[in-house]
């Protein structure tokens, strides 16, 4: 029995995937659990093993392609089954093997009509004057000779009908049938790029993209003709009104009011610089592509509003240096500043649980997060950024979040990052500190509300306190903590209300108990 394989679940809220390459090729055959196609789903690729074993009977959504979960991408079929019976069953409500049949008999009856036309013509024009007759023997060569050049240009856009050449071009995945519904497609009429003249979701896109294009030549070619077939009494009148209706600036002036609608900010930069003599071009990565889009779609997305505090972090650094050397042959590497601040973010978010929220504006809902999945910023060495997520992170203590947030960074750069790794963050921490950032506004990992920058932590002059009550100057580790925050979701006070908070704890927490 054929046993089809679909797009996976690959993570909580991964909804598509895109075929980035296939192990097997139809009549291979395939163990179970065998390894049968890689998938990437947001920014991490996926080896999908195969549900059973027996022989790839068709391969349903060819590579490069993107389709939603659910989505069928293959068959398998038990090994004699695939080679008794091929895919017929399937093949045969969708192969329409009738309109191939018909295209023949209708092209000789377009011949068929093709010489009535001229009998008729004929005899008209002697009726009229002698002085006449001349012109009409004119425009009747003008439509001949129209005739072809107009065949060409609807031709264009509709290819042979299938032949032997092409016998996968009726298989039709899900996906292509859905966009041909849609947008009134005639399948017949769409060449077809895939195995065996296949047609894929991307030949389908290519057409709809080209029918306006074919849509215009053939809506202006009537204004050619146009004076052919009025020639037969007032020609000399009617010929030049066609072209003072065509002086129409208006067509250009159409676009216009079209825009408003959309983001014209956007589309106003689109200045491309000449690589000169020495630059060195290359493609981008799909890492770096979804990293643009994504930040392109926060910006457009999220009011962003930035604030920043000052944090003296003396007392924390007095306890990570009393514990360095222990914490790090305990665990391997060494205690820096975020865990501390995570572990205080995630005391204020308590306090504080709009800021652990998502945003949706188009549904007309704010969700409130019961628990908090800590997203992390990760670098991979200077190739692209990855938002890990430590689910659960209010549940956790200093020496817990240290171990998740070390687990993960190590999985990114590693390239084993699963696609629960990176899903499901409610809020995000970025720490640029390391490299000697100053003051950092960063951009909203969306549908997060807002996302915490850790800055350099450096020793600085500032005012103390001393016990009597006296100020005093002292040399301490001092910090910045810089919070940008969609102000659709809350305002100005709750976000500095929530930076003092983390604030506080940092300047006032007994650390001692968090490694103890």
């Amino acid at each position: 029995m054929a046993v089809t394989v679909t797009m996976p679940q690959l993570g909580e809220t991964v909804t598509e995937g895109t075929i980035l390459s296939w192990a097997k090729q139809p009549g291979d055959t395939v163990a179970e659990d065998e390894v049968l196609l890689e998938i990437s789903t947001d920014k991490v690729d996926t080896e999908v093993p195969s549900p059973a074993a027996g022989v790839l009977q068709e391969i349903l959504v060819a590579e490069g392609e993107t389709v939603s979960v659910g989505t069928p991408l293959a068959v398998i079929a038990e090994a004699g089954e695939a080679a008794d019976s091929p895919p017929d069953a399937e093949v045969a409500p969708t192969t329409e093997v009738a309109p191939a049949e018909v295209a023949p008999a209708e092209a000789p009856a377009a011949d068929a009509a093709a010489p009535e036309p001229p009998p008729p013509t004929t005899p008209a024009p002697p009726a009229e004057p002698p002085a006449v007759a001349p012109p009409p023997t004119v425009p009747e060569s003008v439509p001949a000779a129209a005739a072809p050049a107009v065949a060409p240009e609807a031709g264009s856009y509709q290819p042979p009908a299938p032949s032997d050449e092409a016998p996968r071009r009726g298989i039709l995945s899900p996906v292509v049938r859905k966009l041909a519904a849609e947008h009134a497609i005639d399948l017949d009429a769409v060449p077809g790029t895939g195995e065996g003249g296949r047609i894929t979701r991307k030949d389908v896109m290519d057409f709809v993209a080209a029918a306006p294009a074919a849509a215009e030549p053939a809506a202006e070619a009537p204004s050619a003709p146009a004076p052919a077939k009025v020639t037969l009494e007032p020609a000399p009148v009617v010929a030049p009104q066609p072209t003072p209706a065509i002086p129409a600036p208006a067509a250009p002036i159409a676009p216009s009011p079209a825009a408003p609608p959309g983001v014209a900010v956007p589309e106003a930069p689109v200045v491309s610089v000449p690589a000169a003599s020495g630059d060195q071009v290359v493609d981008l990565s799909r890492l770096r592509t979804r990293i643009a889009n994504n930040m392109i779609h926060a910006k457009q997305t999220a009011a962003h509003v930035w604030a920043s505090v000052e944090v003296d972090y003396e007392r924390v650094e007095r306890v990570r240096h009393a514990h360095r050397d222990e914490f790090k042959a305990r665990e391997g590497y060494s205690l820096t500043y975020l865990p501390f601040v995570a572990r205080a973010v995630m005391d204020a978010l308590h306090h504080y649980p709009v800021v652990n929220s998502s945003f949706h504006l188009d549904e007309g809902k704010q969700v409130f997060h019961q628990r908090v999945n800590l997203g992390i910023s990760v670098d991979l060495n200077q190739e692209g950024l990855l938002v890990v997520t430590v689910k659960g992170a209010d549940e956790k203590r200093l020496t817990g979040l240290a171990r998740d947030i070390r687990t993960l960074a190590t999985k990114a750069r590693d390239g084993k990052l699963e696609p629960d790794d990176i899903s499901g963050s409610t809020f995000t921490i970025t720490n640029p500190g390391p490299y000697g950032s100053f003051m950092t506004a960063p951009i909203i990992n969306v549908p997060n509300v807002a996302i915490l920058s850790t800055d350099t932590v450096s020793k600085r002059p500032t005012v103390v306190t001393l016990p009597d009550g006296s100020d005093s100057i002292a040399i301490h580790h001092i910090g910045y903590l810089g919070l940008t925050w969609d102000h659709r979701a809350f305002d100005g006070s709750t976000a500095v209300l929530f930076l003092g908070r983390i604030k506080e704890n940092l300047e006032t927490w007994d650390w001692e108990q968090e490694l103890s």
